[in-house]
C-alpha cells in the first residue's frame, strides 16, 4: 500500500508539472497584453512599465516560466533585493528554511498569484470562494446519478430484453446525447419560467441570495436543484447502462447460479452478492464524471447564474485574467489526480481481487 501511494504521488507530481508547463505556455502566447488590460483606458507609459515590472512581464518568457514554477513550488527561492520579483513583499506567509546573505529558501503554500482584474485579489481567495459551490453541484449531481442510475440499471437488468429494458435504454441514450448547455436552457425555461407557479424554482440564482430588505445574505438551497439535475443527466444515463451490463455479467457467474440453486430470493442475491461486485465500472465512470464536472459545469453555472468556479472561468476568459484561468485549471487537474488515486483504493475495497501495483 505504501509503495503504491509513493508511486502514485510521483506520477501525480509529474502529471501536474506537465499541466503547469502546457497551461503556462498556452495562455502566455495568446494575443493581447495583460498589463494594458489591467490599466484599461487609464494607461500611460510609466504605469505600464510599473505593472510589467510588478508581475514580471518585462522578463523573457523562459524567465517568467521559472518564476511561475517558483511561485507554485512549496519550497521556493526569495531574493532580499526589493527590486527583484522574487522578493516577498507580503504576497504570502512563508517559513524560512535556509537564510543566505542576499537570498533565502522558504516553505510556503503554492502561490497562484493575484487576479489582474479584481484589484489584486488573490487567486486562492477567488477559488476558495467559488470552488465549494461547484463541488456542491457536482456532489448533488453524482448523488442523483448514482441513486437513480443504479436503480434503473438494476430494473433494466432484471427485465432485460423486455419493453421496460428498451424504454430505459432509449431514455439513457437520449440523456447521453443531449448537451449540458441545451439541457440547462431547456430546464431553466420549463421549470424556472413556464412552471414557476408550481415549482417555485428560479431561472437563475446562486447558493446565497441578498435579502431585498437589506438583512444580508441567506442560504437558498432551492437554487441548486435545477443545475444539479442538469449536471446529473448525462452521468445518470451512463451509470444506468453500465449498471445494467455489469449486473447482467455478474448474474451469469457460477456463484450466483449456486445461490439461486439454494433457493435464495432474487432480492437477497442482488443485495448481498451481485450488487457490490457490479459497482466497479460505475465507480470508474462516476470518478471521471465528478472530476470533469469541475470543468464541465462552466456552461451550466453561467446559464443558471451559479457563483461557482465554472462561471469564474468564463469571466476570466472574457477579461484575459490569466492567473485566475491558470489557477482554476491547475485546481481541476489536481482534483483529477487525487480522485484517480482514491478510486483505485475504493476498487481494492469493493473487490479484494484487485491488486494495487
Amino acid at each position: 500500500m505504501l509503495s503504491y501511494i509513493i508511486k502514485k504521488t510521483l506520477y501525480a507530481l509529474a502529471t501536474l508539472f506537465g499541466v503547469v508547463t502546457v497551461v503556462f505556455f498556452l495562455f502566455n502566447i495568446l494575443p493581447g497584453d495583460p498589463a494594458r488590460m489591467m490599466l484599461d483606458q487609464n494607461e500611460n507609459s510609466q504605469q505600464l512599465l510599473a505593472i510589467k515590472k510588478k508581475y514580471g512581464f518585462d522578463k523573457p518568457i523562459s524567465t517568467q516560466y521559472l518564476l511561475y514554477l517558483n511561485d507554485l513550488s512549496p519550497v521556493s527561492y526569495h531574493s532580499k533585493n526589493k527590486e527583484d520579483y522574487t522578493y516577498n513583499s507580503g504576497k504570502y506567509t512563508a517559513t524560512t528554511l535556509v537564510n543566505l546573505k542576499n537570498s533565502e529558501f522558504v516553505l510556503k503554500f503554492p502561490y497562484l498569484r493575484e487576479s489582474f482584474q479584481k484589484n489584486g485579489k488573490k487567486v486562492t481567495t477567488i477559488i476558495a470562494e467559488t470552488l465549494p459551490n461547484t463541488v456542491l453541484l457536482a456532489v448533488l449531481a453524482i448523488a442523483i446519478a448514482l441513486v437513480i442510475g443504479v436503480f434503473l440499471g438494476v430494473i433494466s437488468a432484471l427485465f432485460h430484453n423486455t419493453w421496460l429494458d428498451r424504454l430505459i435504454a432509449l431514455v439513457s441514450t437520449f440523456g447521453m446525447s443531449i448537451p449540458s448547455f441545451f439541457s440547462a436552457i431547456l430546464f431553466a425555461w420549463i421549470f424556472g419560467y413556464l412552471l414557476h407557479e408550481y415549482t417555485h424554482l428560479p431561472m437563475t440564482g446562486s447558493l446565497y441570495e441578498v435579502d431585498d430588505f437589506g438583512e444580508g445574505k441567506h442560504l437558498a438551497l432551492r437554487n441548486c436543484i435545477l443545475p444539479s439535475i442538469v449536471l446529473g443527466i448525462r452521468p445518470l444515463a451512463v451509470v444506468t447502462q453500465l449498471m445494467r451490463n455489469s449486473l447482467l455479467e455478474v448474474l451469469s457467474q457460477d456463484y450466483i447460479r449456486t445461490a439461486k440453486a439454494k433457493g435464495l430470493p432474487m432480492s437477497l442475491i442482488i443485495r448481498k452478492h451481485a450488487l457490490k461486485n457490479s459497482l466497479n465500472p460505475v465507480i470508474t465512470a462516476l470518478s471521471g464524471w465528478f472530476a470533469s464536472m469541475l470543468a464541465g459545469a462552466v456552461f451550466v453555472e453561467y446559464i443558471f447564474g451559479w457563483n461557482g468556479l465554472g462561471k469564474e472561468i468564463v469571466e476570466a476568459l472574457n477579461t484575459l485574467d490569466l492567473p485566475v484561468i491558470m489557477g482554476a485549471v491547475l485546481i481541476i487537474a489536481t482534483a483529477f489526480v487525487i480522485i484517480t488515486i482514491l478510486v483505485d483504493l475504493i476498487y481494492a475495497y469493493l473487490d479484494p481481487r484487485v491488486k494495487l501495483n
